[in-house]
């Protein structure tokens, strides 16, 4: 406390005060009217404007506030007059205004060159969608013309497969059935002498008679037709391949089917014979075998069927192949589909990624222009250095005081208790204008 006293006592140090010789008042030189004055001069002028004021109202502090904010508009009056002072305080806000305008313009470039991204990214994006679209169409146009997209498919691959595979299910189920009763009525039946022929070879309970019999006889009934299946695919599959050797190999198959077929009709044949041969009738063999009918008919029931299942087989498994290779391509265009998504994908993060720029730009952009009006205002207005005034202030206090010391009558204790409140007063008009803050750059600006 005795220190900020001590301190405020310094600033209100007495100067003698000049006076006019001919009518005894204090010296009062403008700075309105002459801005080439010198601050020493300045001070002088505020000093007396002080003790004058002060004799005037005898000291009083109540009128020294009055005086302040008068001394603190005239103050402002007089930087407002003093042009090149301004124009120097301004000069900052200036140049912060110059470097604004050239950030803007920097900003507005890139704010053209997002702008430019984000519509490329656009167009990119509307590219690649006509892209998947087209894609879709050639999936849905691939079965009716493969050849068009470089596809050595047959024409409408898919309408024959399922054509030759509805043919070639009922022709398998007929094989089974035919090689389960054959193979059951050459190997495992007993004939019956009342039954007729057709009943004795094809019998309806051969599947369930051959289980009764044994899990072998089952077993072997069961499996036997995937055996001529099996020569079948051999077949399809040596057929794929054109030469001599692969040629020979599907004939010997169809050779071992047919005496597999023959097998299968000599020894039915055989129990039919033996069922009806009487003391005369010589021994069964080859001989008799190839004059019945009976024989031929059950190798061609099932040898011509089978070659008809082989060639309809052959016939499907092609077509697969030629559906398979449209289907292929249809799967690998369904692949481009996915891949071509995922960049859209990425170009949609770009694309929000721009977005985010451009708003940040542009509320960069905002601040900007919002920062060059209020340097406008400042430039346009006047700027006042409130550290400049406290300066002039003290002057103006310290002849307020030297007159309620000099030339008041008073006691010494009123003239302390006046000086006191004087004080308090000088310091609540330095807070109010902003003078006893700590910022050395800080300044008022009064809108013209």
């Amino acid at each position: 406390m005795n220190a900020m006293t001590s301190n405020i006592k310094n600033i209100f140090r007495l100067k003698p005060v000049p006076i006019n010789n001919s009518n005894n008042e204090p010296v009062n030189p403008n700075p309105e009217q002459n801005p080439e004055i010198t601050e020493e001069t300045r001070k002088r002028t505020y000093h007396e404007s002080g003790y004058r004021d002060s004799s005037r109202n005898s000291g009083n502090h109540t009128a020294l506030s009055i005086c302040l904010d008068a001394i603190y508009s005239k103050f402002q009056n007089e930087e407002k007059e003093l042009v090149e002072k301004q124009n120097k305080l301004k000069e900052p806000y200036l140049n912060e205004q110059k470097n604004k305008e050239t950030e803007i313009k920097g900003l507005t470039v890139s704010l053209d060159n997002k702008e430019e991204q984000l519509k490329n990214v656009g167009d990119n994006i509307k590219n690649v969608q006509d892209t998947i679209e087209k894609i879709k169409f050639e999936i849905n146009d691939l079965p009716r013309n493969p050849e068009v997209y470089n596809i050595k498919a047959t024409k409408g691959a898919s309408t024959k497969f399922w054509i030759g595979l509805i043919i070639l299910i009922p022709i398998s189920l007929y094989l089974f059935t035919f090689y389960i009763s054959t193979s059951y009525s050459a190997f495992f039946k007993n004939f019956d002498a009342s039954g007729n022929i057709i009943q004795s070879v094809l019998d309806a309970q051969a599947f369930n008679k051959a289980w009764d019999e044994g899990s072998l006889e089952g077993a072997f009934v069961t499996l036997i037709p995937f055996v001529f299946l099996g020569l079948g695919y051999l077949i399809h599959m040596f057929g794929e391949n054109k030469s001599f050797a692969n040629y020979s190999k599907v004939a010997l198959l169809f050779i071992i089917t047919f005496v597999f077929d023959a097998i299968l009709a000599y020894e039915i044949e055989s129990k039919l014979y033996e069922l009806n041969k009487t003391f005369n009738s010589p021994p069964f063999d080859l001989s008799i075998a190839f004059t019945k009918n009976q024989f031929w008919g059950i190798i061609f029931a099932g040898f011509i069927v089978y070659i008809i299942w082989g060639l309809v087989f052959d016939f499907v498994m092609k077509e697969h192949k030629e559906k398979d290779k449209i289907k292929h391509e249809q799967l690998k265009k369904q692949k481009d589909i996915l891949v071509h998504q995922e960049k859209i994908q990425e170009f949609e993060k770009q694309r929000d990624e721009i977005r985010n720029n451009i708003g940040s730009i542009k509320e960069l952009i905002a601040k900007a222009k919002g920062r060059i009006e209020e340097l406008q205002n400042i430039i346009d207005g006047v700027i006042i250095p409130t550290k400049d005034y406290k300066l002039y202030a003290s002057e103006y206090m310290q002849g307020w005081i030297t007159f309620v010391n000099e030339k008041l009558a008073v006691s010494h204790p009123v003239k302390q208790e006046i000086i006191e409140e004087c004080k308090k007063q000088y310091i609540y008009n330095l807070n109010k204008v902003g003078a006893n803050s700590d910022s050395q750059n800080s300044v008022y600006m009064s809108v013209l």
